[in-house]
């Protein structure tokens, strides 16, 4: 049990809300939350991001998240940094504007920032409002949800949140034959930086609690890439080669990541080959 770590001691509630969660999801993802959850209440944190490679849990931690606030009595608005994909049309937009490879999601520049920027704002100010939803098996987005407020406190999850601009990124060689053959100048690479440099640097600079989850290589996000696609129906699944392919569009960042932000993040979770929980960092 995560009752102590690196010098922070999980108090009763903490174990007690353990007990209460799911028992669906992994045993040290549950205890993980409760842990947080108990450590973020304690500190009183209001804005809190959680980043971390695709496949790292990131979503399934944010449920239980979720259930460990409510156990607390506290609503809190979970916000997926993916639901913020642009639409269809406007990354083709992009793609004849800028560059061919920002019709695919998920690299920044890709995401509606300026209105989940917005969106944090309204609910912390304690106020509603309608958050988009995207289907990414449509790569489109599919309507609407709405948050009533007041809510306690907003937690934003997604691959690239907290992430910083990439040292050398347009000027270095490519790393895969996805920047080989289609970025070999780093045009794409510059214009991710660009947005890593204004808006979603905003972003980061609006938590007061930025959490890491560290994977412990490409070969496991690929792994546990591949593995999400069984949750998909069996006409909707990527194979091998497209997993491969989409993941390329995430690599450098995501390596980048990897070396930057355990020294910046507030809180660094380490997962171990097995997805398993192996320590947690408090700065």
């Amino acid at each position: 049990m995560l009752e102590e770590v690196d010098g922070y001691q999980i108090t009763q509630w903490g174990l007690d809300c353990y007990r209460h969660l799911d028992p669906g999801p992994p045993r040290d993802f549950r205890q993980l939350a409760a842990l947080l959850v108990d450590y973020w209440i304690d500190k009183d944190f209001r804005r809190i991001g959680i980043g971390g490679a695709q496949g790292a849990g990131k979503s399934t931690l944010g449920r239980l998240i979720a259930s460990a606030f409510a156990y607390a009595g506290e609503k809190v608005a979970i916000l997926g940094i993916d639901d913020f994909y642009l639409p269809a049309n406007e990354r083709v937009r992009l793609a004849n504007e800028v560059h061919p490879l920002m019709g695919t999601r998920g690299p920044p520049g890709t995401h509606e920032i300026e209105a989940l920027l917005k969106t944090i704002d309204v609910l912390t100010d304690g106020g509603s409002t309608e958050v988009p939803v995207f289907d990414k098996a449509r790569d489109e987005r599919v309507g609407s949800r709405r948050i009533d407020g007041p809510v306690k406190r907003v937690v934003v999850e997604g691959w690239c949140v907290g992430a910083s601009p990439m040292l050398g990124a347009p000027e270095d060689a490519p790393i895969n034959e996805l920047e080989r053959d289609h970025d070999p100048k780093g045009d794409w690479r510059r214009s991710i930086n660009d947005g890593l440099e204004t808006t979603y640097r905003d972003l980061v600079n609006r938590f007061d609690q930025l959490l890491y989850i560290k994977v412990p290589h490409m070969v496991a996000v690929r792994r546990w890439r591949l593995e999400q696609e069984q949750s998909l129906p069996a006409n909707m699944r990527k194979g091998v080669a497209e997993i491969n392919r989409f993941v390329a569009h995430y690599e450098r960042l995501t390596l980048w990541m990897m070396e930057d932000l355990p020294a910046r993040a507030d809180l660094v979770v380490h997962l171990g080959e097995n997805h398993e929980v192996t320590s947690v960092v408090f700065s």
